[in-house]
């Protein structure tokens, strides 16, 4: 599913990736561990294509990243993305957030995901009628809503407490069951409980 070869990655003279090799196979649950400046939020924005390594290579289903042709379409139609913060726009409704995402022929995923997060009549509502929580569970909802090979989140329980990140945790567990493969940055190591492999980083480097 995924293959990194050799990844290194410089902020201008500074490295925070050192040479890193490793595989994350179809249907996987990746939590990559370490604390604050571990270099794992770097990695994960180098993995879901957000950001380009300094050196080394990517592949993901075997096609190298650098030869993706339309990487905007390929990151709708087959990555979800969640972060620690929502990023809805607030002067939308908890529909309209996730309908701007969608691709046209899985709009009528949009009910079926808000059901199953337990959202459903919030529909309606604006991100700052709602709570933190909530906010969260439309982000995910926003992140499935293409029925994506991939989610990478970062940190997406940061500013919830423990009921809400449990919830959050469960519904990135669920999306295994349809095949999708999950790949979860994170200083939390409660994520170890859903985790299928882990990858320890500190210094940039894999433990």
């Amino acid at each position: 599913m995924i293959k990194a070869s050799h990844v290194s990655h410089f902020y201008g003279a500074e490295q925070v990736l050192f040479d890193l090799s490793f595989e994350i196979k179809g249907g996987e649950f990746l939590f990559l561990s370490g604390e604050s400046g571990s270099g794992k939020s770097t990695l994960l924005s180098i993995l879901s294509t957000l950001l380009k390594p300094s050196s080394g290579e990517l592949l993901i289903d075997g096609e190298s990243v650098d030869k993706i042709k339309n990487i905007d379409y390929f990151r709708q139609s087959k990555v979800g993305f969640v972060f620690q913060f929502h990023y809805l726009i607030n002067y939308l409704s908890v529909y309209e957030n996730i309908v701007l995402a969608a691709l046209d022929d899985k709009k009528h995923n949009i009910k079926k995901i808000l059901k199953k997060l337990g959202i459903l009549e919030l529909s309606a509502r604006y991100p700052n009628e709602i709570s933190g929580g909530q906010r969260q569970r439309v982000a995910l909802a926003r992140a499935l809503v293409n029925e994506p090979k991939i989610i990478f989140a970062d940190e997406p329980t940061g500013s919830l407490d423990s009921k809400n990140s449990t919830i959050v945790y469960g519904l990135l567990a669920d999306a295994l069951k349809n095949g999708t493969t999950v790949v979860v940055a994170s200083h939390d190591m409660r994520i170890e409980n859903y985790a299928t492999q882990i990858i320890r980083l500190k210094d940039g480097q894999i433990l």
